[in-house]
């Protein structure tokens, strides 16, 4: 089984603008990172639960109904009184999103640690503001740390939000002291750019130079998200895979990076490769396959508005033969 383990909150999302220039009324959409990850394994056929604290609220109620729906396993979801934490999405021209975050006294960043996770937990992914917010942050890097010492492929998004990250340099502080307990990293271009310093238009191969240097520091692969110019693993074995994007017309990008960490969850599942050891020992061929896989399904979540990441069925009708 796979638990994802992070917030669950809302983005209310602009509706298309007026025609006579008026600002866009704001539609409530559910998400979170952790959240759209879990719901986009869970639609392609994984077996994952989610774990965090979401509220009691009308917003609580609607995230888990959603979670059950997309057959996302919820007995490690634990419910409070303090209200769901609130994103407003803004839309760029290209249908990127700009985020800002609604976050004093919100449920999700009040986890309690639950201890040990049962011993059919073969994999858990971590992200976002989750590993931010305190005191939440601390409780789900113990849980990090400690499922990495118990043998359990722990997979990373950091889904960097800058504008909640009050001391840079003691995040990217504490991101170098997750990398030797991350099985598998997955990020985006930005993200990268980001953690390593660089400047936003630094050329790729910089980049690569920085994941190369994160893979020595303990993960078995890293996964790199560059939008429209498609997914980029490297191996801890020397492979460098790359995997064109898939062709769409994009609504917005919002969930489009979550969906990719929960298809290479959910295909890392179909391939009994839910290890460390696993992951370090697929071929070139495979990561192929995973990347495609990934690629495909990321494209459908941006076809259409908000995190709306496929079903299975709906994935394999969109691709060819």
């Amino acid at each position: 089984m796979i638990i994802v383990a992070g917030e669950a909150l809302v983005d209310l999302v602009p509706a298309p603008s007026s025609a006579d220039g008026q600002l866009a009324d704001l539609q409530p959409r559910l998400g979170g990172g952790p959240y759209n990850v879990a719901v986009a394994a869970g639609r392609l056929g994984a077996p994952v639960g989610f774990l965090s604290r979401v509220s009691t609220d009308l917003f609580g109620d609607a995230l888990v109904d959603r979670l059950r729906m997309s057959t996302v396993d919820v007995g490690l979801v634990q419910r409070g009184p303090e209200p769901t934490t609130l994103a407003v999405v803004g839309l760029d021209d290209d249908g990127s999103a700009r985020y800002s975050f609604y976050v004093a006294g919100t449920a999700d960043r009040l986890v309690a640690d639950p201890g040990p996770l049962p011993a059919e937990v073969a994999a858990v992914s971590f992200g976002t503001l989750s590993l931010v917010l305190e005191p939440g942050a601390s409780v789900y890097e113990r849980m990090l740390r400690r499922e990495s010492d118990r043998g359990t492929l722990t997979v990373l998004d950091p889904n960097v939000r800058v504008g909640l990250i009050p001391d840079p340099v003691a995040y990217r502080a504490r991101f170098a002291a997750w990398l030797p307990h991350v099985g598998l990293l997955k990020l985006s271009l930005d993200d990268a750019r980001w953690l390593a310093e660089l400047p936003e238009d630094a050329p790729e191969d910089a980049v690569r130079a920085v994941l190369l240097d994160w893979l020595a520091a303990g993960p078995a692969a890293v996964v790199l998200t560059r939008g429209g110019a498609g997914l980029l693993a490297l191996t801890s074995a020397g492979a460098l895979v790359e995997a064109p994007p898939v062709p769409v017309s994009v609504v917005d990008t919002i969930g489009a990076g979550d969906t990719v960490q929960g298809a290479l969850l959910a295909w890392l599942h179909s391939q009994d490769a839910l290890s460390r050891s696993a992951v370090a020992g697929l071929d070139e061929e495979q990561w192929r396959a995973a990347l495609g896989f990934a690629g495909a399904a990321a494209a459908l979540t941006c076809s259409r508005a908000g995190a709306e990441p496929p079903y299975l069925a709906e994935l394999a009708a969109s691709r060819p033969v």
